[in-house]
């Protein structure tokens, strides 16, 4: 049994490490086999003399790499642009990862209330950490609002019109 910080908390893990032969990575290797809720998730590393907590520990950082690589796919739609040669896929790849962390950077001190808006979706987890999604979506509002507020303060809008672009605001973000 071990501390490990695991998704930014320090839990216990039972666990089981052992050294192994495995000739496709060049020979000895760690092996560690953690006990989860539900099922034992085996673990390896190359270097035999990495600690069970090192390989924890890393196995949980790559789970957040992949879980970036997952949102620029699914959000922005990296891979799936329509561009004609091999450059401008390079260049459009580029942007989908730079909106990607701009997103990121724009909510990364705020709170969780104001980035997270599940009043449309009453099924949803009230307590679930907002998802890339989210954030995209609370930037989208917040831009939005500024653009119909800047336009309100140059010449009045009547409140119908208000009301609508709010309506339209919900609907889009």
């Amino acid at each position: 049994m071990a501390q490990y910080t695991v998704y930014g908390q320090t839990v216990p893990k039972l666990y089981k490490t052992f050294l192994a032969t495995y000739r496709p990575a060049g020979g000895v290797i760690r092996v560690v086999i953690v006990e989860e809720d539900h099922d034992w998730y085996p673990f390896f590393s190359t270097d035999p003399n990495a600690t069970a907590v090192e390989i924890i520990e890393s196995f949980a950082d790559r789970a957040t790499i992949e879980q970036d690589f997952h949102d620029v796919k699914e959000v922005w739609g990296a891979g799936q642009q329509q561009v004609r040669n091999i450059w401008t896929n390079l260049a459009v790849y580029h942007l989908n990862l730079w909106i990607h962390t701009l997103v990121e950077l724009w909510s990364w001190s705020r709170p969780r209330g104001e980035i997270c808006d599940r009043r449309q979706s009453p099924w949803d987890d009230t307590d679930r950490r907002p998802s890339h999604a989210d954030r995209r979506k609370a930037l989208q509002r917040q831009i939005m609002e500024h653009e119909l507020s800047t336009l309100a303060a140059v010449q009045p809008l009547p409140r119908k019109i208000l009301q609508l672009a709010q309506r339209l605001m919900d609907l889009a973000c």
